[in-house]
């Protein structure tokens, strides 16, 4: 399996480490972080949004079909209890028309990108603490 891993900076911000990547989180000034790069839910968001037009993308080259000027925006609505998105929507641009024919295919191989496949689909998730030194007791004389 792939690995990621988050270690911590200060504050609130993290650098996730992916293969040779590197990316950080850090939370907005009004939840008491520094403002200095995106949140966690932000990504997540945002990885959602990049699948998306990563497999648009591969279906209108795979057609034959203009790529010029493809985006992807999204926006989203945060729920409590459990805090979490509980809506996306994604929008889909390209500066020229996808033939009234594509679009329906293009909207299913797009809706299936990975992201969003697990999203519907939901992965086991399994939280433990890892293995860490043992803590040093002290003896009190």
């Amino acid at each position: 399996m792939p690995a990621v891993t988050v270690r911590y900076v200060d504050g609130d911000r993290f650098t996730i480490g992916i293969r040779d990547h590197e990316v950080e989180v850090d939370q907005p000034l009004s939840d008491g972080g520094e403002d200095t790069a995106p949140t966690p839910t932000e990504l997540f968001v945002a990885s959602l949004a990049s699948c998306v037009a990563h497999y648009a993308r591969r279906y209108l080259a795979r057609h034959h079909l203009p790529t010029t000027g493809l985006s992807v925006t999204t926006d989203y609505r945060m729920g409590s209890h459990p805090a979490r998105v509980t809506d996306v929507r994604i929008g889909i641009r390209l500066d020229s028309a996808v033939p009234h024919d594509r679009r329906d295919a293009l909207l299913a191989v797009a809706s299936h990108c990975t992201v969003h496949n697990t999203l519907t689909h939901p992965a086991t998730i399994d939280i433990a603490l890892a293995d860490s030194p043992t803590p040093t007791v002290e003896s009190s004389r």
